[in-house]
């Protein structure tokens, strides 16, 4: 077993903390205090070079254009085309990621292959690895700031997170290196913009209502799953917040989607 493939970690203490907001969409309410228990979770999203010794040592398919999900086909002809026109600059050459991209954030990878990750991962390290709960995502993304919109506070620009600032520029924009921005005050990256991250929980719109106060982990089953943190390609800057839902089916994957790994201490 090897711990030096164990990205660095931040202690996210225990406690209580707002989750949720009553000014933005109906799935994200009520806003309601939840208890975590102390969890670690990674600095930064996986990235390209971090993916590749999982994909080597496992012989897992790499990151590329495979069959297309549901949220590209439903959309025709030219968005598959787009699709696969966008994604080309982020699907791997075998084993190895595109050149220059070693840094970023691994993308075009689904939901299973963030779970198969960690559990590479926790085979290799002899810790048990997993992806956020909901829950724990929030807390992180707040760096232990009551109630404000984004990881830093309610002001966001484009010197703080890589979002599509100028929608003219989509075609010449992308991801960025990891820790390219400042980090929140729990000294995480890349919390808003930069990739869609994965989490643990299935979606249920109305689960806020029910959800248990301490350490909740989601619905036991669903038909979507959720997405954190919004992308390089988030022009409404919403989407960006602490506590945005995304839902989206089991099988999308997108060269604007990777995902961080959680720990418990």
């Amino acid at each position: 077993m090897s711990t030096d493939l164990l990205p660095e970690m931040a202690l996210i203490p225990g406690g209580e903390f707002l989750m949720g907001s009553e000014d933005a969409e109906g799935d994200e309410r009520p806003v309601h205090r939840v208890h975590l228990d102390d969890f670690l979770i990674a600095v930064q999203p996986v990235t390209n070079a971090e993916y590749a010794r999982f994909v080597r040592d496992t012989g897992h398919r790499p990151p590329a254009v495979y069959e297309l999900p549901l949220v590209v086909t439903a959309g025709g002809a030219e968005r598959e085309n787009a699709f696969r026109q966008t994604g080309a600059a982020y699907v791997w050459d075998d084993v190895s990621p595109p050149d220059g991209r070693a840094d970023h954030p691994v993308t075009l990878v689904r939901y299973d292959d963030a779970v198969a990750y960690c559990a590479w991962l926790s085979a290799s390290t002899g810790r048990l690895c997993r992806l956020p709960t909901e829950a724990e995502w929030e807390k992180a993304s707040r760096g232990g700031v009551e109630s404000k919109r984004y990881p830093w506070g309610d002001r966001l620009d484009r010197n703080l997170s890589n979002f599509l600032a100028d929608p003219a520029l989509k075609a010449s924009h992308g991801t960025t290196p990891c820790r390219l921005y400042p980090p929140n005050p729990y000294g995480l990256f890349d919390m808003a913009g930069n990739v869609w991250e994965w989490v643990h929980d299935w979606y249920d719109p109305a689960y806020y209502a029910t959800s248990p106060t301490r350490n909740p982990s989601g619905p036991s089953s669903g038909h979507l799953r959720v997405l954190r943190g919004g992308g390089w390609l988030v022009a409404d800057v919403r989407m960006l917040s602490c506590s945005h839902r995304h839902k989206v089916p089991p099988d999308t994957y997108s060269y604007a989607i990777g995902f961080r790994i959680a720990c418990t201490p």
